[in-house]
């Protein structure tokens, strides 16, 4: 009980501090078949990218949200817990059960997995999305029967104070699953066509 008003005060906190920071946060509807679970790949640019994928999936998804995050940032900020967030400590023996795990939750078909697929902070003007290899331990620790949804986001202030956030997704679907090189060459294209979408934003 109390872990559900912990949870329930935070997602509300979320909300208020994106309304409150934000002169606008949008995102496009896609289709996508709720008998699946969701591994959400998404660019990794500021402190407030779990956030908004948590205020996305509340909108959009409505699925159990999942993130992975660092052991420092899971241990510094102790709410996290409350919201999906479990750790992982890059370079050491627990790094593959984290992998396992977070592949493990997929599949339950009500889950949504968050991965930044970059594994740390990078400009949100870089060309191209690096891709960690720790996701194919994800996949792989899975059953295989989840769904890809891409996402990229942007930020510009344009005639505002406040900046507006932009949020591109796209559903994909390939035969083969399980290629590294074919969700990053996939997701890396996306990226770039909602790259250039947000460059075509007139005021």
């Amino acid at each position: 009980m109390l872990k559900n008003l912990i949870a329930a005060f935070f997602s509300w906190y979320i909300k208020t501090i994106i309304h409150k920071d934000f002169a606008a946060f949008s995102y496009n509807k896609i289709t996508m078949d709720e008998s699946r679970s969701v591994l959400l790949l998404s660019n990794h640019f500021s402190w407030w990218d779990g956030f908004l994928m948590f205020q996305l999936n509340k909108l959009f998804f409505k699925k159990n949200f999942h993130v992975m995050v660092s052991d420092d940032n899971y241990r510094k900020v102790s709410f996290l817990k409350h919201l999906g967030a479990f750790p992982v400590k890059k370079n050491s023996r627990s790094l593959i059960k984290s992998l396992e795990h977070a592949g493990k939750l997929l599949d339950d078909t009500t889950n949504l997995v968050l991965i930044f697929p970059q594994g740390k902070l990078y400009s949100n003007h870089v060309n191209d999305i690096e891709f960690q290899k720790g996701l194919m331990n994800i996949v792989n620790s899975s059953r295989g029967k989840f769904q890809y949804i891409f996402s990229a986001s942007f930020v510009d202030y344009f005639d505002k104070r406040k900046p507006s956030v932009s949020c591109y997704l796209q559903s994909w679907d390939s035969a083969e699953l399980t290629d590294f090189d074919l969700i990053r060459a996939a997701y890396n294209k996306h990226y770039e066509a909602s790259r250039r979408q947000q460059g075509r934003i007139m005021i």
